[in-house]
């Protein structure tokens, strides 16, 4: 199989994964974000892409009908244009909540705070978190930062956790 043809497949695979849940506009909802016009999002609207496509942009403001193959092809798009936004995850997680899957909305809006974080640092700070890896002043600094320079509060939290745990285990590296 050529690129061209594993391109395709991919992206028809795609396409048809994001056509198998169900989402509509709710006037006012008690918990989370809407979304720029200040609406919900619930099951009715679902499938973004095929109910609403003009609702999910890219971070540079693509909408999906910019997204071709032709325009990968030609070099108009990078794979940057494929990364999910912050705004994209935000409506998931509106629908989740609609749905009834709280924990899922939460970890969805746990995963859109992580979107400005590099991909690089990102592994950085799994490595960090794996047991004997990181002295408990180590993974504070990671929460800092986490908090200070990307405001992924709650990633920062879930760290800070961690270093307590692992201090409480004995999982942290000595020096």
């Amino acid at each position: 199989m050529d690129q061209e043809q594993l391109i395709r497949q991919i992206m028809a695979e795609v396409m048809k994964d994001l056509g198998k849940q169900e989402v509509t506009f709710a006037k006012q909802a008690p918990t989370g974000s809407g979304n720029a016009n200040g609406n919900r999002i619930t099951r009715e609207q679902y499938p973004l892409a095929e109910k609403h496509p003009e609702m999910v942009k890219t971070a540079s403001g693509r909408t999906l009908n910019d997204l071709t193959y032709a325009k990968v092809r030609d070099g108009e798009l990078d794979a940057s244009e494929f990364r999910i936004t912050q705004e994209t995850l935000e409506l998931q997680a509106q629908v989740a909540e609609d749905v009834g899957r709280a924990p899922l909305a939460r970890n969805l809006r746990r995963a859109a705070e992580l979107v400005p974080v590099p991909d690089e640092r990102l592994l950085e700070i799994y490595d960090a978190l794996r047991p004997y890896r990181s002295t408990k002043q180590e993974l504070v600094v990671i929460a800092d930062e986490l908090e200070s320079e990307y405001d992924a509060s709650i990633s920062a939290g879930f760290i800070r956790e961690a270093a307590e745990v692992y201090e409480a285990r004995g999982r942290l590296r000595q020096d």
